[in-house]
């Protein structure tokens, strides 16, 4: 009788378990199809929109810039956190941002003035981006609370790899659909077929967040959003952690949103050779996001970081030294290395919040750090664009040797990034874990 009593108890504990099961399996599948609508709204796919209402590249760049400012609404994050349910605020949220991008692509179809169009436009971009940052981190603490600590790693991993994947089976086949509308006249139906391809995946993707579980609010006295935000301003150790990733957003923001413009105007790639890298770089970080995950389960998201900035740092020096001559092997090189420190880095950034962080303040951490994020990488942009754009404009000669815009940013990303290896093994090397 007590064997069976044992056996009883063993059963319920594990059926508790695995009550989150599925809301973690939903999760996975919730982060590739919002992937799936950011691919939408982004790169070629904009461009498309804004050509056909007739905006020119200059404001197209500047708006791109300023939808990075969008991280910086993240902040009001604080407010949600003690909102209950969730995950009824973060679906509507999310389904009002999509929603906006979908009629997106329906604003070439209104007989509106040029004017109206831009105006519209810009509206629509900015409410999308702006209600999803919001969401962001309500939405990831929601679901990462449902994921032991031990498998965080591994989790994460296997989120990314199916995002991965399946954004790059999704991307061909839209492209390959938009293309083949545009080629023969037709491209309202181009839109038509986007915008409602994002209406489809808006609503598979509330269904994905309506299902999922919610962890039961912890018997805890409630904290005012003001008191919770003066107690995170005043947390110094979460600063060094946040830290971390202001520093990866200056390495990254220094160059590689030029890398577009130099594949194609300065090493001459084709498009065909540029679809066929970016296909690469997905493999590529697909097939390192789980090692990279378990090497972080077992000693720490710290040490896993710390591979991937030196890997990165090769890159980032190889890269220094890419001009036309060698422009195919040694940008290849680069991107490849890149995509493997890719494979760890975002998840690091994220869990680092999780294993130095008290529970209560992680959404607040969350929006914190995506909030810095953003206004580092707008602000670096605009203060390397004018370098780039100088020594584009005059060129730049050293002991006779031409040196292109890209050496120079790669070199300073570099330069920064060694700056930052630096601050990990010597600042977030010291702090103490909640593990």
């Amino acid at each position: 009788m007590a064997l069976n009593e044992r056996l009883s108890e063993q059963k319920i504990v594990e059926q508790q378990k695995d009550i989150y099961k599925i809301s973690r399996f939903l999760y996975i599948l919730e982060a590739a199809l919002e992937y799936f609508i950011s691919l939408l709204v982004t790169g070629a796919y904009l461009a498309k929109i804004t050509s056909a209402i007739g905006m020119s590249d200059t404001t197209t760049g500047i708006l791109t810039s300023f939808v990075s400012l969008g991280f910086g609404f993240q902040i009001l994050a604080i407010f949600l956190a003690s909102k209950r349910p969730v995950k009824r605020w973060v679906t509507l949220l999310h389904c009002l941002n999509q929603l906006a991008f979908a009629l997106i692509y329906f604003i070439p179809l209104f007989d509106i003035s040029h004017g109206a169009r831009i105006i519209l436009f810009i509206i629509l971009l900015l409410m999308g981006h702006i209600l999803n940052n919001v969401v962001n981190s309500p939405k990831i603490n929601w679901f990462m609370s449902l994921v032991e600590d031990k498998r965080r790693g591994a989790f994460t991993a296997n989120k990314e790899m199916v995002s991965l994947i399946g954004g790059m089976i999704f991307s061909f086949l839209m492209g390959s659909i938009i293309d083949r509308m545009e080629s023969s006249g037709n491209i309202n139906d181009a839109f038509i077929v986007c915008g409602g391809s994002i209406f489809i995946l808006m609503l598979l993707h509330s269904f994905t967040l309506i299902f999922s579980k919610e962890k039961p609010a912890e018997d805890k006295e409630k904290t005012s959003s003001v008191k919770l935000l003066k107690d995170l301003l005043a947390d110094k150790n979460l600063f060094r952690v946040i830290f971390v990733s202001v520093l990866w957003s200056i390495v990254n923001y220094s160059s590689t949103p030029f890398y577009g413009s130099y594949q194609i105007k300065e090493l001459g790639f084709s498009m065909t050779f540029v679809s066929v890298l970016s296909a690469a770089y997905a493999v590529v970080r697909s097939i390192f996001s789980r090692p990279m995950g378990k090497f972080a389960d077992k000693y720490s998201f710290a040490k896993m970081l710390n591979i991937c900035f030196i890997i990165a740092l090769v890159g980032f020096i190889i890269n220094g030294f890419t001009v036309p001559d060698n422009g195919k092997v040694c940008y290849t090189v680069y991107y490849m290395l890149y995509a493997v420190a890719m494979a760890g880095i975002n998840s690091a950034t994220i869990n680092l919040i999780y294993d130095y962080v008290d529970k209560e303040k992680r959404i607040g951490a969350l929006a914190l750090k995506s909030t810095f994020c953003g206004f580092t990488g707008f602000f670096t942009t605009l203060i390397v664009s004018p370098l780039v754009g100088f020594i584009q404009k005059n060129g730049n000669e050293f002991f006779g040797i031409r040196v292109y815009a890209q050496q120079v940013v790669s070199f300073i990303s570099a330069a920064i990034l060694i700056i930052l290896i630096v601050y990990l093994n010597t600042v977030i090397g010291r702090l103490k874990t909640n593990k």
